[in-house]
This record gives C-alpha cells, sequence and structure tokens, in this order.
C-alpha cells in the first residue's frame, strides 16, 4: 500500500508542476457597425508551452459597463493553440444598439463607454482534461465620431 500512495503522491506532484498555457487579454476595439449591433473586437494572446497544439472547447465571455451586463456569449471550438508558440484568438462581442442607448450616461460624459471584459478560455490538456483560464481586463473605448465614418 505504501507504494500505491508514493506512486500518488508522485504523479500529483509532476502534474501539479506541469507547465500550463498562459493568456492575456490585449486589446478591445471597435470592429464594425451595423444596423442592428457594433461589434467590437477583442484580441486574447495565448502562449502554449508543449510541443503539440491544443484544442480550445471553447472561449466564453461577458462585456459589462456601468456594472450592467451589455453583451455575452460564447465561441465554440474556435480552433487550436500552435505548438511552442504564441496564438492570438480575435473574439466578436457584438453589443446590440438599444443597449448602448441606455449607456447614454456614462456615453455622453466622454464620449467612450468604460468597460470591463472577463473571458474565459477551456482548452483540452492531456492528462489534466479540462482547464479554463479565467481572464478580466476593464479599460475605456472610444466611440466613432462623423469625421470617422468619411
Amino acid at each position: 500500500m505504501d507504494l500505491v500512495d508514493k506512486a500518488k503522491n508522485f504523479v500529483a506532484e509532476k502534474v501539479t508542476n506541469m507547465k500550463k498555457p498562459e493568456a492575456s487579454l490585449t486589446d478591445l476595439d471597435l470592429g464594425s457597425v451595423h444596423r442592428d449591433r457594433v461589434e467590437y473586437d477583442a484580441k486574447v494572446s495565448v502562449n502554449n508551452p508543449y510541443g503539440h497544439s491544443i484544442p480550445i472547447c471553447e472561449v466564453s465571455y461577458s462585456l459589462k459597463s456601468d456594472g450592467r451586463l451589455i453583451a455575452s456569449g460564447n465561441m465554440p471550438d474556435p480552433g487550436s493553440l500552435k505548438a511552442n508558440d504564441t496564438t492570438i484568438l480575435n473574439i466578436a462581442v457584438n453589443v446590440p444598439h438599444s443597449v448602448l442607448v441606455s449607456l447614454v450616461r456614462d456615453i455622453s460624459r466622454d464620449w467612450d463607454i468604460d468597460y470591463e471584459l472577463e473571458v474565459g478560455l477551456t482548452m483540452d490538456l492531456p492528462i489534466i482534461g479540462d482547464f479554463t483560464i479565467p481572464l478580466s481586463s476593464k479599460g475605456e473605448v472610444k466611440l466613432p465620431t462623423l469625421s470617422d465614418f468619411f
């Protein structure tokens, strides 16, 4: 029985000290304006320390402004992380115009939206299984002016 306990402890220690992918939110910008929504582009940089690609199961996101949820969703199966490299994921966050109207007070002060973006990056790691990296970022996004369109 002592040998089994030593083996369990050895495996647990190796898994705990195993390198895991690291991620960071690098940017949130205005992507495009449509008739029914405004699309923001969030960029997530993910570093894969393994010598093989890792499949990404899902990317979930929520965008808050002034303490209110203005957009949320997920991207199922967004691809894989490159082996021994950094992968940039582009996440399209769609915000309906009706939600932007409810933020008039924040927008009118300085013509930007103060935001908090939360992203959950779930991937399937060998031996460990599903592993989620939680990310969070706060900042402000400038809104387009008429001169941006002409």
